[in-house]
């Protein structure tokens, strides 16, 4: 596996962390307001951007 994928799992977990961080501040119902789907909707890009890199490097 090359280093370049391992960067890109830790990066992935560590925006995964911090959308849990997001449904923990709003527990219990999750109802998020405009600025936190905002900020989720481009952590789920980011978090996108790393699988694409894992796809490239471990399976094609």
């Amino acid at each position: 596996m090359s280093q370049r994928a391992v960067d890109a799992v830790f990066q992935a977990l560590f925006l995964l962390t911090d959308i849990r961080a997001l449904l923990r501040e709003t527990a219990p119902d999750h109802l998020l307001d405009d600025e936190q789907k905002q900020q989720a909707a481009r952590t789920l890009e980011k978090v996108q951007k790393q699988i694409s890199i894992l796809e490239k490097e471990l399976v094609r």
